[in-house]
């Protein structure tokens, strides 16, 4: 049986296409179930729907709670029968009224270290503190989420990635999301062997 998994994103998708492709060649004994974004643009719906897998636009009712909003979705992932609920660019904080119906089955890959720019524009931010000779080293981290903290739950892998002098942010941010692709589906090819 293959592992099974639904995706949510709300962008581009890169991390999502390196779980599509993994998953087709064979590298990761897993399959994705249901890709589902709260953005009806999203580049990874495109992705999800050329690769043959089920796609979704699931869109936040007018006056609606968060935690109204959440309780749907949990309903909708459930539905698919996931053994894993993976957050690849998924730009909204999830409330226990989703994260109740997964306990330790949602995974979230961040481009920082622990504890180190938590939210948005994390790759922006570790650039900048670069360029002020703040840091010399940022990362990527990937950690199940139990909880409604922001980029902080325990921790499954982590990778550091060292500052190049004089790069851009375009290089930077493009070395990071390979760093991102490759440390994602060898920590899902972990987890999935661990649980067969």
């Amino acid at each position: 049986m293959k592992t099974r998994l639904v995706v949510l994103i709300s962008g581009n998708g890169s991390n999502l296409q390196a779980i599509l492709d993994a998953c087709k060649s064979g590298e990761l004994d897993a399959v994705v179930v249901s890709v589902i974004s709260n953005k009806a643009d999203a580049y990874g719906l495109v992705r999800a729907k050329n690769a043959g897998v089920d796609a979704i636009h699931f869109a936040k009712l007018e006056n609606e709670t968060r935690q109204e909003y959440d309780t749907r979705l949990a309903d909708y992932a459930s539905a698919c029968l996931p053994d894993f609920i993976i957050l690849a660019g998924w730009m909204r904080i999830l409330t226990f009224a989703f994260l109740n119906h997964f306990p330790n089955r949602v995974i979230n890959i961040h481009p920082a270290l622990p504890n180190t720019f938590p939210g948005t524009h994390a790759i922006e931010r570790a650039y900048e503190a670069h360029q002020r000779g703040e840091i010399t080293q940022t990362g990527v981290m990937i950690h199940l989420v139990p909880d409604e903290g922001v980029d902080d739950g325990p921790l499954l892998a982590t990778q550091e990635i060292n500052f190049i002098q004089n790069e851009s942010l375009e290089d930077f941010e493009s070395r990071v999301h390979q760093v991102e692709h490759e440390l994602l589906v060898n920590t899902l090819k972990k987890i999935i062997k661990e649980k067969q």
